[in-house]
């Protein structure tokens, strides 16, 4: 994925939890703080240490298109609303905010004395610098189309910016969750050139200390954030590109916090040293892991070897040897028990005769009898890709491989570095298959990944999907705020995925995650667990990093 999709941080409309996702939350599970901690006072002091298995990219919000980067800059910078823990759009930058009867216009009050990182004030001109970035189709960004949208935008007071729609957008209010950017540094620049993507400025409540290229970037409390300093000094994050070495580290104490693989959610429950320090959090996760097929490759273009794949795989098998039973199946690009999820989209059923007769009817078929199918003399030798650091991407390789060969498809599968498979593989269209991820966002707009104009480099449907009919519903479900239509929309879309087999969806995993017990405010929410981040502290007996500035030669 890119964007975790590394899209995590391109959020879209409000969205209502149904009572089955509500109670999947309530699976969360944490254990419990001595009751002495619970009800320490908060302090100011320490830091957090994570890791990471792939290094930012790039600091500035509209090029920050993977993980690294959007973890990053999701501190440093803000935008005019958030989500919050009940998934309702309020206030960030903006004080307030009014959306006219027609739904056309929304006028935004800024908070009054803003300031950037560099000490300059942050006004109504940075939105609408903002605006005009983002909307401007030589940006490189893939995060620009719901501002080409705003047919005009005025900023007629530093507190007051004004953004007139050319006709209703779902997820227009949502939409300016995305990071504003500071006029002063980046106005008349070139994005690629500019030292922003190295050094950010942003107005966040942490802001860049230091960034050790391939060992660590450090980011230290903002004073000047509006609601207050963070009560941490500070955020660690260290570049361990492997999750085996991670776990080691956290077992030591070397970090404070871990997105954990099945195995080490299992082996963290038998550890009674580990669970002495340390809490454990389980919730389904806003992601989905899927196949992705080249649609540009000759072989893949035919549905019918995309359907014989699907009947191939089985996804119980996947999700019970893969990721020993903590998740669910993925049918769709929508979280299940989300109110855009089409229940009736039950996953193909696992039928390898099925599949070989889809495969010969595609001209494919084993005439050497060597246990591959062939044609025109040539095995059909499928290569998948993904990314290093990711056990269970590369497991769920390994399945698949066995499946495929048990239909007579060769596979190959190939782990690259996470940097070089975004810009040499999947940039470039350079691959047949691959086992990525998406971070589902919080509306259920598709058009970044999935409208047919989005292919081009650099954009998000690197699979090179293209049908009329989906990028007509897409247009239907965006652009009415009724979400009755929106659902007919997004499950006819659902159905026609099922048929064109684009991905072969997966699975929806359960996000995993260890964190030190001196860490207090942690709270599992329909966001996830860190969304109150500004609000954790670490009572002072149990401090462990005394003087920050010294944290990054740690």
């Amino acid at each position: 994925m890119r964007k975790s999709f590394d899209f995590g941080h391109n959020l879209g409309g409000g969205v209502k939890l149904t009572l089955t996702l509500a109670s999947l939350l309530i699976l969360a599970l944490t254990l419990a703080l001595p009751v002495s901690q619970s009800w320490a006072q908060p302090v100011t002091g320490d830091a957090l240490v994570d890791a990471s298995i792939g290094e930012a990219n790039n600091l500035i919000p509209a090029l920050a298109s993977d993980t690294g980067s959007s973890a990053v800059v999701s501190q440093v910078y803000l935008g005019l609303v958030k989500y919050d823990r009940d998934l309702n759009i309020i206030p960030d930058l903006a004080e307030s905010f009014t959306v006219s009867e027609d739904q056309l216009t929304i006028a935004f009050q800024l908070r009054p004395n803003l300031i950037w990182g560099d000490g300059q004030p942050l006004t109504a001109q940075d939105c609408l610098f903002t605006w005009r970035l983002m909307s401007d189709p030589k940006t490189p960004t893939p995060y620009g189309e719901p501002f080409t949208q705003i047919a005009s935008a005025q900023a007629p007071d530093d507190l007051t910016f004004i953004v007139n729609y050319k006709r209703p957008l779902a997820r227009a209010l949502s939409s300016w969750s995305f990071n504003i950017m500071p006029r002063h540094l980046l106005e008349g620049r070139d994005l690629a050139t500019s030292p922003l993507a190295r050094r950010p400025v942003g107005v966040g409540p942490f802001r860049l200390k230091s960034w050790e290229a391939g060992e660590r970037i450090t980011l230290e409390a903002n004073p000047n954030y509006y609601k207050g300093r963070p009560n941490l000094d500070g955020l660690i994050t260290k570049q361990i590109p492997d999750p085996a070495t991670q776990f080691m580290e956290l077992k030591t104490g070397a970090i404070d916090q871990m997105n954990l693989t099945p195995d080490q959610w299992l082996e963290a429950q038998g550890d009674a040293e580990l669970m002495k320090n340390y809490n454990l959090y389980r919730f389904p996760d806003f992601a989905y892991s899927y196949l992705g097929f080249n649609l540009q490759d000759p072989r893949l273009a035919d549905v019918r070897v995309r359907q014989a794949i699907a009947y191939a795989l089985d996804k119980e098998e996947i999700i019970e040897g893969v990721v020993l039973g903590l998740g669910q199946p993925a049918n769709g690009p929508f979280k299940p028990g989300t109110w855009a999820h089409n229940p009736n989209i039950k996953p193909y059923p696992f039928d390898p005769k099925k599949a070989q007769a889809l495969l010969a009817e595609a001209g494919w078929v084993d005439t050497d009898r060597d246990g591959y199918v062939d044609k025109n003399g040539q095995r059909f030798v499928l290569t998948i890709l993904t990314n290093q650091g990711n056990v269970t991407r590369e497991r769920t390789g390994l399945v698949i491989q066995t499946r495929l060969k048990d239909v007579g498809i060769e596979v190959k599968l190939r782990v690259i570095e996470w940097a070089a498979f975004l810009k040499e593989y999947i940039d470039k269209k350079a691959f047949e298959a691959i086992i990525m991820g998406w971070t589902i966002p919080l509306d259920p707009d598709l058009f970044d990944v999935w409208n047919s104009t989005k292919t081009k480099p650099g954009e998000l449907n690197f699979i090179s999907y293209k049908n009329e009919e989906v990028d007509r519903l897409i247009d239907e479900g965006r652009f009415t705020l009724d979400q009755a239509k929106r659902k007919l929309a997004y499950d006819r879309i659902q159905e026609i995925f099922y048929q064109d087999v684009p991905y072969v969806f997966l699975y929806v995993p359960d996000s995993l995650v260890a964190l030190n017990k001196r860490f207090i405010g942690p709270e599992v929410t329909a966001l996830g667990l860190a969304d109150n981040l500004v609000d954790w502290y670490v009572p002072k007996n149990l401090q462990i990093y005394k003087q920050f500035s010294v944290i990054s030669q740690k």
